[in-house]
């Protein structure tokens, strides 16, 4: 599938950043050399996207220009206005830093979008680092974690709504104070090579308040998704001050609110985030929608490792359900550990769905590695075909193995080709009763590679999906 803009562009100006540029008198954005230290209205670059978009009068560029802004690093402590929306998919509006040199944007004021998409469409925003100067943690529950005034730190990574036609690649957004992107009510959006990390109250947050539902194609592609629901330690990067919801918090890699679309997930590795993994359950269920999730790795999140609702195929993937990975660390309590039963996968009907789970490797603590609710009078046609499943001891019952698949839906479920092992139940069809064999077999450190001999060789999940 091509990008939903060009990455080619041969119309508008293109204008210039770089650290040694001017202000707006000083430089007027339209070559690649710094300010010469005098003078007015020079040929040369702005000092910062700011002066390009300022967050009040008119925008410096225009619809379908190009912003190049050089390595280094551009404290934005004023919040800049839209992105101009491009005219046409073929000529978007492009805000691009240096490939292998990103520029880092920094967010501080306490300043509620770095990036900012409010009703921009054909756009491409590429090669940048987007982050705030704090360890901080929007509303923590602890005063030590908690932002206040006076400290360098900004909400939102990258803010969009009613955006269409908007390529986002090669970016890295980490470390915001709550958010690292907070986008919705998008139409055909692709997203490819960015990271998501450390943001401290969820990784990519659909709720933007009214008309938040997407719709047509939403693609996302080589993304990592990790430790959101935590501070970032600026100086490390590590992770600190992880909380979710029972202490005021939240923490899903990646949640919307209702929404339509047909969603492409490919190739993304979604680990150790607060609360759930992949949280598509406010899909709306309509004919027209579908989830399809391929190369999925998801592994150790507090809650469900993926959840869809609706239309949905699972295929090629690893979930690892180590929902008391948390335990006894930073500020999780033991009401934020396994939500919703700590299920690796679970799966919300509709009535009249269609749902393929297949060739997967899914493992973990929960009540079951596949959960099933709700459902319209066995309308829903759910296949569970050549999956590898592994049950460990419940998280809150460890006398108890958890379940191959269960759960209250109403739907027609059928398995073919699967093995389960060391779990609670075994459907009709299924081969439980041989070691799959795998390299590492304990929930910590999880491995779904098959060791010479396998039965699982050929199946599920043999061969890891990221590195």
């Amino acid at each position: 599938m091509s990008p939903p803009v060009s990455a080619e562009v041969t119309q508008g100006t293109t204008f210039y950043v770089r650290t040694d540029g001017g202000n707006a008198d000083q430089c007027d954005g339209r070559a690649n050399t710094g300010y010469p230290g005098r003078g007015q209205r020079l040929t040369c670059a702005w000092s910062s996207p700011e002066v390009a978009l300022p967050r009040s009068g008119s925008a410096r560029i225009s619809p379908g220009d190009t912003l190049r802004i050089a390595a280094g690093v551009y404290k934005i402590g004023r919040e800049m206005q839209a992105i101009p929306s491009g005219p046409s998919r073929a000529v978007p509006t492009r805000i691009l830093g240096q490939s292998g040199q990103a520029p880092k944007l920094v967010g501080t004021n306490g300043i509620h979008r770095v990036v900012n998409l409010d009703g921009s469409s054909n756009v491409e925003v590429a090669h940048l680092e987007i982050t705030d100067d704090s360890d901080c943690v929007y509303r923590h529950a602890v005063a030590a974690a908690r932002c206040s005034d006076g400290m360098p730190w900004a909400r939102v990574g990258l803010y969009a709504r009613a955006s269409a036609h908007v390529w986002l690649h090669d970016l890295n957004i980490h470390g915001m104070a709550a958010r690292g992107v907070n986008a919705g009510g998008l139409e055909n959006w692709t997203v490819e090579r960015v990271r998501i990390i450390g943001n401290g109250t969820s990784g990519w947050d659909g709720n933007v308040g009214e008309r938040g539902s997407n719709r047509g194609r939403i693609v996302l592609r080589h993304l990592e998704i990790a430790w959101n629901g935590c501070g970032e330690r600026v100086q490390t990067g590590k992770p600190w001050a992880c909380w979710a919801q029972q202490t005021g918090g939240y923490g899903d890699g990646l949640g919307t609110t209702d929404t339509g679309g047909q969603w492409l997930i490919e190739d993304v590795d979604v680990h150790h985030n607060t609360s759930d993994g992949l949280d598509l359950r406010y899909m709306d269920g309509a004919d027209g929608t579908n989830v399809v999730l391929r190369r999925i790795r998801a592994v150790a999140n507090a809650g469900n490792q993926v959840k869809v609702r609706g239309n949905a195929l699972l295929e090629d993937s690893i979930l690892v359900g180590h929902c008391t990975y948390f335990r006894g660390k930073f500020n999780m309590t033991e009401g934020d550990l396994c939500r919703s039963d700590g299920s690796t996968l679970q799966l919300v009907l509709t009535g009249g769905d269609r749902v393929l789970v297949r060739n997967n490797t899914l493992a973990g603590e929960g009540g079951a590695q596949i959960g099933h609710s709700e459902g319209q009078g066995g309308t829903d046609d759910v296949r569970i075909q050549g999956n590898v499943v592994i049950g460990f001891p419940h998280y809150l019952r460890p006398e108890q193995m958890s379940a191959f698949s269960a759960g209250k839906s109403s739907a027609v479920i059928r398995y073919a080709d699967n093995m389960g092992w060391t779990v609670a139940g075994c459907p009709r069809g299924t081969k439980c009763d041989a070691n799959p064999k795998l390299r590492d077999m304990s929930l910590a450190s999880f491995d779904a590679r098959p060791l010479p001999g396998s039965p699982a060789l050929g199946k599920a999940g043999a061969i890891p999906c990221m590195k």
